[in-house]
């Protein structure tokens, strides 16, 4: 199969999109290919220069697909560097792994960067076009391994950094989705119950004449003022997540915040800072066994970190090193890392092998989020399950009470 390449297209902001076609060589040979041009025109001109008679030329339709994800990038890093280590050469890596990816967004992604590619842009400038997917750090450690000659090397390790990444984050999670899932349910049922169930015993117990006890009293209350105002407390509720999750993403302030909030939180507080740590190590490590200078090195790691506390801490960090300071003692400075995070920093500036101890921090705080997380998630469920023992089960004896009190009067 035969795959026609093109010089960079004509006149600047005519959108380029991509033909399938067909065709004959110069030997009668029946060929296909894809071509990135602006129209068919251009691509009946481009492959009568290379000598292909061609038959049929057919714009390419992209099916709209999911939105690309980070494990979308990761999976595609991965395929890249295990392609590019197998000698398969650059542009026909891409062919591969755009053709064979189950998402119809990342292979439209994927041909968009191959296309910037084979007209001569390097590969780090072809990413650097797609910032929504591909970040400074990545970047940079690309550009380090063109600039080296190592490229499939820093592929792999930006695989290896993303898949630890995206495990970590997993875990996260799944560490706060169940507790969440199970508030939402509570939410849920107790709004039904007051809604429609409890409305239903009123109506019975009215025709009873006698003294409500004061917990059904308060029940019925309660769900007066849900049925009144249903509309007000559910728009409310959305409304009110959805201008917070807003404003965390946009606002810098809210973003801090919930940071230092979230790192103080009685249960879950512990695990986001060891898997904060474990992001800030295993970037840094990353980046520096790249051979990136330590102090361009921090410019991606704080970011990576994500959070706030750790990207002032970073800022912080990165102008004491330039100026002369060690990085032991500029984290030290900073006081966010535990003493064995620094000691272990020390004995790597020591020793000339900071990459290594810092990846072996990282590997640390990895093991201890997971433990952390089974942890959480055996001492979660019994607490659930008490919350929500009390609350329904507390609405539920509130109804019932009357009917055992009209009960031991007869």
């Amino acid at each position: 199969m035969a795959t026609a390449t093109t010089k960079a297209a004509g006149a600047a902001g005519v959108k380029e999109v991509i033909f399938a076609w067909e065709g004959k060589d110069k030997m009668g040979k029946i060929v296909k290919g894809e071509l990135r041009a602006s129209g068919e025109a251009s691509v009946n001109a481009a492959l009568r220069r290379q000598g292909i008679l061609v038959t049929k030329v057919k714009k390419k339709s992209f099916k709209s697909g999911k939105k690309v994800s980070e494990k979308d990038i990761s999976l595609f890093t991965r395929q890249l560097a295990t392609m590019m280590k197998a000698g398969v050469p650059l542009l026909q890596s891409f062919d591969i792994v755009g053709k064979g990816h189950g998402n119809p967004s990342m292979s439209k992604l994927i041909q968009d960067i191959r296309a910037d590619v084979e007209t001569g842009t390097s590969l780090n400038q072809a990413f650097r076009k797609y910032p929504l997917y591909f970040d400074p750090l990545f970047c940079n450690l690309v550009a380090a391994g063109e600039q080296a000659g190592i490229l499939e090397d820093l592929l792999t390790r930006l695989a290896i950094y993303k898949e630890k990444t995206l495990a970590i984050k997993g875990k996260i999670k799944s560490a706060l989705f169940y507790p969440v899932s199970i508030l939402v349910v509570a939410f849920v049922v107790t709004a039904v119950i007051m809604i429609w169930v409890v409305p239903a015993f009123k109506e019975v117990f009215a025709s009873f004449g006698a003294d409500l006890p004061a917990p059904t009293l308060m029940v019925m209350s309660i769900s007066d003022f849900f049925v009144a105002n249903w509309y007000f407390i559910f728009g409310g509720l959305f409304a009110g997540l959805y201008f917070f999750f807003q404003a965390w993403r946009r606002s810098p302030k809210v973003q801090r915040f919930m940071d230092l909030t979230l790192l103080k939180a009685p249960i879950f507080g512990a695990v986001i800072r060891k898997a904060t740590i474990a992001r800030w190590t295993r970037t840094l490590a990353t980046m520096f066994a790249a051979g990136v200078p330590l102090v361009e090195s921090l410019d991606s790691v704080g970011g990576a970190s994500g959070n706030a506390l750790y990207v002032e801490a970073t800022k912080k960090i990165q102008t004491e090193v330039s100026t002369g300071t060690s990085l032991t003692a500029a984290m030290q400075n900073a006081n966010v890392f535990p003493n064995m995070v620094t000691q272990m920093v020390s004995i790597g500036e020591e020793s000339g092998s900071l990459d290594a101890m810092l990846g072996k921090v990282a590997d640390f705080y990895e093991a201890e989020v997971d433990e952390a997380v089974e942890s959480l998630s055996s001492l979660m469920e019994p607490l659930i399950m008490v919350i929500l023992g009390v609350l329904i089960g507390g609405l539920v004896i509130a109804m019932y009470l009357p009917i055992f009190k009209l009960g031991a009067v007869v």
